[in-house]
């Protein structure tokens, strides 16, 4: 086993780019019966609401339309009952959206899901297998093999184990791709205040909201966001919060 998993993991880092070790991760899913392959990894899972957050990063192959606007942009994420249960789990599940279908999911799918089951069921993602990988320091991500209709489940079903070890050294390698393009954060220095900001940023909340927590303007808070964004070299304020979780810059305030 271990030869296995030094093996899987040499060829993943023969890919320099974090693209190109998607793309070697969906061709070895492929193999094990998937379809397509939906990639996502963000520094902190959950709001202290409870609720999912929107993840720093989402990859997508042999997936068609504007998953990833639907996801991230419009806040299908924040509904998916794939993603409810993934941030609740460790364990490797199959899912299935099929009307009347008994899957892991079910207890999460009610109306106000339905727009991404429809969504799924619209472009040919009926199904598929997640694996859920909650990091050390907090980092969370998920690595999903879909499977059309026309694809016999059970095959796909067969490999579980086989795509689970897949997804886990596949994301290690991975992170460590993104992470080697990220600014070197060695001379940042960010005040008490930014700081501040950008742990309320990081926990999903609004400048407006931010501004009322600590008592200062909305320009303020904006200020400050903006200025930590700068100093930390990110393109904007989700990945200067990522950063900042990240090398640990968000110690109490």
């Amino acid at each position: 086993m271990l030869d296995r998993i030094e093996g899987i993991r040499h060829q993943f880092t023969r890919c320099r780019t974090l693209e190109g070790r998607v793309d070697h991760a969906f061709e070895a899913m492929q193999k094990l019966g998937f379809d397509a392959l939906i990639y996502d990894y963000t520094p902190v899972p959950m709001k202290p609401s409870g609720e999912i957050a929107i993840p720093s990063f989402m990859k997508l192959r042999n997936i068609t339309g504007a998953m990833h606007e639907y996801w991230c942009d419009r806040g299908y994420f924040l509904i998916d009952p794939v993603q409810l249960l993934a941030a609740r789990t460790s364990v490797p599940f199959f899912w299935n959206y099929e009307p009347g279908a008994n899957s892991h999911i079910r207890r999460f799918v009610t109306s106000e899901t339905e727009p991404v089951a429809r969504y799924l069921l619209d472009h040919d993602m009926p199904a598929g297998v997640t694996v859920p990988i909650h990091m050390p320091q907090g980092g969370y991500a998920t690595v999903t093999g879909t499977l059309a209709r026309s694809a016999p489940a059970r095959d796909a079903l067969s490999n579980i184990a086989d795509f689970g070890l897949l997804a886990q050294v596949f994301h290690e390698s991975a992170y460590q791709a993104y992470i080697r393009n990220l600014p070197s954060l060695a001379p940042v220095s960010l005040t008490a205040r930014e700081r501040q900001c950008l742990r309320y940023c990081v926990e999903g909340y609004s400048a407006k909201e931010i501004s009322r927590f600590i008592d200062r303007s909305i320009p303020t808070v904006v200020l400050h966001l903006t200025t930590a964004t700068k100093k930390l070299g990110a393109r904007n304020r989700t990945q200067a919060a990522a950063l900042a979780v990240r090398h640990g810059l968000l110690g109490e305030v």
